[in-house]
């Protein structure tokens, strides 16, 4: 299937949602260059390509579902790192997030539950020539443990409870950041701070898909 072209139409639209970020409180310019960079039409299903910069969430495959611009946006900025950082995204999705983080510059792990998405997803990344540095089908609950320490874990999914090797696998100083609850979920940020303590913090509330466990 041929992209949509990404006219100066939309990227109008995009800037006019990068507007609307920034007055809900996006500040960081990394995040913002990246969200002005980005065509998020190219991750949306055809027939809601005309929504695709309106501040709202949209279904995608396997009955998931492409973030709000701000959820995106917000998360981006609260795993606060700097280019080249090492970053694993748990819930790759229709590939939206995973885009915006490596238009900031970092270098992406990331894994996908849902095999009719992850397939699919795949295939976008092969026609917009973008490459993670991994992409696997997986158990996010797991994480990457033979891939080393994170400088931040990413999770796109609302989690009933924390996954706790999901922190083993931050470096000092890394951070954890997940929705944890049913509906809604509460933003979480930890913070590794030592080999065995985290700072928790909290940024109120948003509505995910569960994160499930295991693959198909």
């Amino acid at each position: 299937m041929q992209l949509p072209l990404d006219s100066t139409k939309h990227q109008g639209q995009r800037q006019q949602m990068v507007a609307l970020l920034k007055e809900k409180g996006i500040v960081d310019p990394a995040v913002i260059g990246a969200m002005e960079s980005v065509p998020r039409h190219w991750f949306m299903d055809p027939g809601l390509v005309s929504h695709a910069y309106k501040n709202k969430a949209y279904p995608i495959a396997a009955e998931q579902t492409i973030s709000h611009p701000y959820t995106v946006a917000f998360q981006s900025q609260l795993i606060n790192v700097g280019p080249g950082a090492k970053v694993l995204e748990i819930g790759t999705g229709s590939g939206y997030q995973t885009a915006v983080l490596k238009a900031m510059g970092l270098t992406i792990y990331t894994i996908e539950r849902q095999r009719e998405l992850f397939k699919k997803t795949q295939r976008l990344f092969e026609q917009i020539g973008l490459r993670p540095k991994k992409y696997i089908l997986g158990d996010g609950y797991l994480g990457l443990p033979d891939d080393g320490s994170f400088d931040a874990i990413l999770v796109t999914a609302g989690a009933p409870s924390l996954p706790k090797d999901l922190l083993r696998q931050l470096k000092i100083g890394g951070r954890l950041v997940i929705p944890i609850g049913t509906d809604p979920q509460i933003m979480h940020r930890f913070t590794r701070t030592g080999e065995k303590s985290f700072d928790k913090e909290q940024f109120g509330e948003f509505r995910f898909v569960p994160m499930l466990k295991d693959k198909n």
